[in-house]
């Protein structure tokens, strides 16, 4: 006769509480926490906030040192009446085309001719990349150096035989920006040439292979194949080359000034004298309003037409 022993029930165990162990492994560290919090309070210190107060006294009447004076929109008001402001809004539309669209151009064209690996290449690269390393200030007294009535440039046309070309470019009205061009397109092209070298960088070599099968030559290679595979890198160049042009300051300041008679003013130059000297800090930040809405403008506008054609 068998003889039934009693079986211990097995009962499922009881699931663990929801979210307990997920969330335990979802729990950021508190040091990850700092890392990410510290700079963006710093960055918020720093950045936002007194940009959020340069809104502020755009509106207002401010010396500096009174209580400003809120007075809406009549620096903006002013601002359709000055002549000055009209001319550095034309000679900084004119940088932004010239040293944009030339150290754009440039920038590209060297990059092209420096992405092969070869013998002695580097060498090359690291010549044309160094004057970024200077600073604007440097840069500008070297350069005029070289633009001084007998500087270096006078000099080398006086040698080749152009003694009627010798002039006084730093002095000039019709020659000041130019001259003022010059030095900034000189280093801003080998960091446009660095961004255009990694673009190539990036591009597969079959497709250049495949096209070159096909018979296009090189300028149909260039057009169709190169140009669309750096459309990415071209929305990094425009950003890069539309703030530089705006917040250009350092290489225009120390050469002339802004002068002479305006001749070579900027939006930026002109916000500093305004701001600075004349003691106008309402006026200045509402200069710095403008300077940020054509740079976002132009980025965004750029940017959207970019995104729209990639999808």
């Amino acid at each position: 006769m068998a003889v039934l022993t009693p079986t211990k029930s097995t009962s499922p165990a009881p699931a663990p509480p929801r979210g307990g162990r997920r969330g335990a492994a979802r729990r950021t560290p508190p040091l990850v926490l700092a890392f990410v919090m510290i700079p963006l309070l710093a960055e918020a210190l720093w950045v936002f906030w007194p940009a959020l107060q340069g809104f502020y006294l755009a509106l207002t009447d401010w010396d500096g040192v009174s209580a400003p004076t809120f007075v809406g929109l009549d620096n903006f008001r002013e601002m359709a009446g000055d002549d000055t402001f009209r001319s550095a809004t034309w000679h900084t539309v004119l940088w932004l085309v010239l040293f944009g669209g030339l150290s754009a151009l440039l920038g590209l064209a060297t990059a092209l001719l420096l992405q092969q690996e070869r013998r002695g290449i580097g060498f090359y690269r690291a010549a044309l990349f160094l004057p970024v390393v200077f600073s604007l200030v440097a840069t500008a007294l070297v350069w005029q150096a070289i633009y001084q009535p007998d500087g270096v440039l006078n000099q080398v046309l006086e040698s080749a035989g152009l003694r009627s070309l010798r002039h006084a470019w730093l002095a000039d009205q019709d020659t000041a920006l130019y001259a003022v061009i010059v030095p900034a397109l000189w280093r801003q092209i080998g960091y446009v040439m660095v961004l255009y070298l990694a673009g190539l960088k990036g591009i597969d070599p079959a497709l250049h292979e495949a096209a070159k099968v096909d018979g296009a030559s090189a300028w149909q290679r260039f057009r169709h194949v190169t140009l669309p595979q750096l459309r990415s890198v071209n929305a990094v160049v425009l950003s890069v080359i539309v703030i530089d042009s705006l917040r250009s300051f350092d290489v225009v300041w120390s050469l002339t000034r802004g002068g002479p008679y305006h001749s070579s003013e900027l939006l930026s130059t002109y916000m500093y004298s305004t701001a600075f000297q004349s003691l106008r800090l309402g006026y200045g930040s509402a200069l710095a309003v403008v300077i940020f809405v054509l740079a976002f403008g132009v980025i965004c506008s750029y940017l959207v037409r970019a995104f729209r054609e990639a999808d």
